[in-house]
């Protein structure tokens, strides 16, 4: 059996939302609710969904950016879910993040050089820092000289491996990528999601890979969870979710990536209207307001992740094939 790198359990997350002197007080938006996952040693998870379903949230809850409301976070056998600071930093050398916005990431009044080497010095990095930084560089295929410049002076893509660079600077086991080629060009993203499954594969590390192009996860993930409004409505390897999605929102998801070979037509599923809001969401099922098959029992009973051939889960009262 596998050993499991990061385990989350019942994972509960609200944000509070305008003021209580408002009409109606102060209302708590549900980024995440009651979400379970497991990441394992070495592989890639795709995590996806559309704009505003939790994504982001999730990933910033598992590095203990944000504080959890409810469940647990378990890394390497410990409990960060509330560990104090001081007992928690030893380990945030071993998790990182790819953040989505390159430029917002890094400090355009440092040069390249101090801003990878920071997390080298907070940690107490014990080799030669310029020869690590030197190392840093090769892999993320930039030139050494590009230590002495400053962030302004580079593209999109080299500002995205700089920050590529920086994550991976202490050897993480894990590192979460957060929409990490959506603000690139067309052009660029490919160069970058071959870099991340390049620096998985030489590396050894764990790599949750945040998007809602589900073409490029499907490029670079194994496993792949679906979220929708909070949840995980599908999670499983990669090649059975795009093959036979389990899941009426993963197959809706799955539609809507654009077919390469034009002599074949892609039979599309269009959602109907806007996912419900977080801070007021449906009782059962919560993509019964837009799923073509739901049924009565949707409305009332929240549906759990169970077990389905092919190997996924899915969270579904009629789950398709």
């Amino acid at each position: 059996m596998v050993e499991t790198l990061l385990e989350v359990r019942n994972l509960f997350k609200n944000f509070p939302v305008g003021s209580r002197f408002s009409r109606g007080g102060r209302q708590v938006v549900q980024a995440l609710s009651d979400v379970s996952l497991d990441v394992y040693p070495g592989e890639t998870l795709g995590l996806v969904g559309e704009s505003g379903c939790g994504k982001s949230t999730l990933g910033r809850c598992l590095l203990r950016l944000y504080e959890v409301d409810g469940g647990k976070i378990i890394f390497k056998g410990h409990e960060i879910t509330r560990m104090r600071e001081a007992a928690l930093r030893p380990l945030r050398a071993q998790m990182q993040m790819v953040f989505q916005d390159p430029y917002a990431s890094l400090n355009p009044r440092r040069r390249v050089g101090d801003l990878i080497a920071e997390p080298l010095r907070v940690h107490g990095y014990e080799g030669s820092i310029q020869a690590r930084l030197e190392e840093l560089m090769a892999l993320v295929g930039l030139a050494p000289e590009f230590l002495l410049r400053y962030p302004h002076e580079f593209s999109g893509g080299q500002r995205q491996r700089i920050g590529i660079a920086r994550a991976i600077a202490l050897n993480p086991s894990l590192v979460i990528a957060d929409e990490p080629v959506s603000a690139l060009d067309v052009s660029v993203q490919a160069q970058i999601v071959n870099l991340l499954s390049d620096l998985r594969a030489r590396l050894g590390m764990a790599l949750v890979f945040i998007a809602h192009d589900l073409s490029v996860v499907r490029q670079i993930a194994e496993r792949v969870a679906v979220m929708y409004l909070g949840t995980i409505v599908e999670l499983g390897p990669a090649e059975a979710v795009f093959a036979a999605p389990a899941h009426p929102y993963t197959a809706a998801l799955i539609s809507a990536v654009p077919e390469p070979d034009p002599s074949r037509r892609a039979v599309r599923t269009v959602l109907q209207g806007e996912p419900p809001s977080p801070a007021n969401p449906p009782s059962g099922c919560r993509f019964h307001t837009r799923c073509p098959i739901a049924q009565a029992v949707c409305k009332t009973e929240r549906p759990v992740l169970r077990g389905v051939s092919g190997g996924q889960a899915v969270a579904c009262h009629f789950p398709l094939g």
